[in-house]
């Protein structure tokens, strides 16, 4: 349920109205419009709920919201979401591309990584402390020294950086390093870390699980919105069908359907969608052309040499011809590459 606020409302009346959804035993969302304010009832309501809240002063309307995701739908919110990670801003018209290793291998590795990305026009670098694996005997990631790994490599070459929590009882760890918090697919409906996530004060991004609905990935998201959490990007990186000839199948279809859903910025995943190098750019492309905000790709230097899914990543050199089609295609759509970061960059000690 949303209350629509008169265009001349007052604070007090919008802060009454509040106070008042709180008394009943809801929460209460607020959304600053472009010409008025907009209060989300969030909890059971009941229809009588319209007529208490409709005779408030400074109330225009009260409207029953009829998707089960509440704070992540157009109907509570018209206005796309901008998320800022630094000086990047994820949804705002351009194209966001994030980069970098799968799994956080070595210094020199992810320190070569990260400056191909910065150098070819990528914004954020991604890479993997903590691995979920299939097999509990593949590499799983170095933990915190691979954070500490991933903060060098960001003071080197200031790209934000983007890193996966799977632990309730890391979140707290994870965010003192990351800028943003990855939720992966195998823990999209892992409800106490969502909750847990919600209340960290760092963006996140969540990726649909691999048989997850896209009515089921939303509800996801609202869990992490509703702790207070505004700042959730979503990320399309394929689903499981009975298709065997790439890892997983990217549902392009998707796109556009959750731009249509939802205010939330989206990004794809043609790296973990494909599992094949040659695939990344023709299925990243297609992303981008259905509305997609974004893409995460895999970047590694020696991807034969990887620890985790060397099949799938991008030399430098071919990071760089996909980022020169995308500044080419994202020129076509109207959606240009966004700017470079252009954070000077430090000498940063050795991890050893």
């Amino acid at each position: 349920m949303i209350v629509v606020m008169k265009t001349d409302a007052t604070e007090a009346q919008i802060l009454d109205v509040q106070k008042h959804i709180r008394e009943l035993g809801f929460k209460d969302h607020r959304i600053h419009g472009e010409e008025r304010n907009v209060v989300a009832v969030l909890g059971h309501v009941y229809p009588e709920l319209v007529d208490e809240l409709g005779v408030l002063e400074g109330v225009d309307t009260v409207v029953r919201i009829s998707k089960p995701f509440k704070l992540a739908s157009r109907e509570v919110n018209p206005y796309d979401t901008v998320v800022r990670v630094g000086p990047v801003e994820i949804g705002g018209g351009s194209i966001v591309v994030m980069g970098g290793p799968c799994s956080v291998d070595s210094e020199d590795n992810v320190l070569e990584a990260a400056r191909a990305v910065k150098a070819a026009g990528g914004h954020i670098l991604r890479g993997g402390a903590f691995k979920p694996r299939t097999s509990p005997y593949a590499f799983r990631g170095h933990g915190e020294r691979g954070l500490h790994i991933l903060a060098a490599a960001r003071q080197e070459t200031g790209l934000p950086v983007i890193t996966e929590v799977m632990d309730p009882r890391d979140v707290e760890l994870v965010a003192s390093y990351a800028d943003i918090l990855q939720i992966g697919a195998r823990n999209m409906q892992n409800f106490v870390l969502l909750d847990e996530v919600g209340k960290a004060k760092k963006p996140v991004l969540l990726k649909r699980g691999i048989s997850a609905s896209v009515e089921e990935w939303l509800l996801a998201a609202e869990y992490i919105l509703s702790h207070g959490n505004r700042d959730v990007i979503l990320c399309e990186r394929g689903i499981r069908t009975f298709e065997t000839a790439t890892r997983f199948t990217f549902d392009v279809n998707a796109i556009p359907l959750v731009k249509q859903l939802s205010h939330l910025p989206v990004i794809g995943d043609p790296s973990h969608a494909t599992g094949k190098w040659s695939l990344v750019q023709p299925v990243g492309l297609a992303a981008l052309a259905a509305g997609a905000d974004g893409l995460i790709i895999e970047v590694h230097p020696n991807p034969d040499q990887a620890l985790s899914d060397g099949a799938q990543s991008l030399t430098p050199k071919n990071f760089a011809k996909l980022i020169g089609n995308i500044r080419t295609l994202g020129n076509a759509l109207g959606r240009p590459l966004a700017p470079p970061v252009e954070d000077e960059p430090v000498a940063v000690r050795r991890i050893g």
